[in-house]
């Protein structure tokens, strides 16, 4: 049995990955949504990483998976907790010594995009359940380099939406293969596909 650390996006609540983590369960493993410290000024990417290291406690076989802005998090997390394996659903993949905020421009993504973009591919009533997790972000971490390196010395696996809409495919294809590497798996789906395809997101991550 492994454990999946569910790790969400900026200004999310981790409530967001409760049908992934009950199919998992379902599957006969653990799944633990963890929600970071968004709307805390005082927290940066080291304290994101110190809310799911906490919630991962003597845990073993861990399965650490982040979306979206949670790229950031979780190879620091890897960093310092044992982990089988990183999953990485449509995440930022960062750069050593790069912030948040600068990610966008480093990578020629345009930041111009609104909710229809970030939700599309949802129903009307996927959209209303997704939009109840929605929480404030503080800028506080956006603007600190991200600490490691190098990325850490840990099995990665990255999941590319072909309908993703906030990152789109052809943008993430190559993102993926000049920062870490590797040819992603490819899957159907939304920025949101955990709101949208939760049965199928979750035997993707086993």
């Amino acid at each position: 049995m492994s454990t999946f650390m569910l790790i969400p996006g900026a200004g999310c609540d981790a409530g967001y990955w409760g049908q992934v983590a009950d199919e998992l369960r379902g599957l006969g493993h653990d799944a633990i949504p963890v929600s970071l410290p968004s709307e805390d000024d005082s927290a940066g990417l080291a304290e994101y990483a110190d809310a799911v290291v906490e919630a991962i406690g003597e845990r073993r076989d861990v399965v650490v998976v982040a979306h979206s802005f949670g790229g950031f998090t979780a190879p620091l997390v890897c960093d310092r907790a044992p982990v089988q394996r990183m999953v990485l659903v449509s995440a930022m993949i960062p750069a050593p010594g790069e912030a948040p905020g600068d990610w966008w421009a480093a990578t020629g993504h345009s930041t111009a995009g609104d909710d229809d973009v970030f939700y599309s591919g949802l129903t009307d009533e996927q959209r209303a359940a997704a939009e109840k997790y929605e929480r404030g972000q503080s800028e506080t971490p956006m603007t600190l380099p991200w600490p490691l390196g190098a990325w850490p010395d840990v099995p990665t696996r990255f999941i590319l939406l072909r309908d993703d809409r906030f990152f789109p495919a052809d943008f993430m294809r190559e993102l993926v293969r000049t920062r870490l590497g590797i040819e992603p798996v490819e899957a159907d789906g939304g920025h949101m596909v955990m709101m949208s395809r939760p049965a199928e997101l979750a035997r993707l991550l086993l």
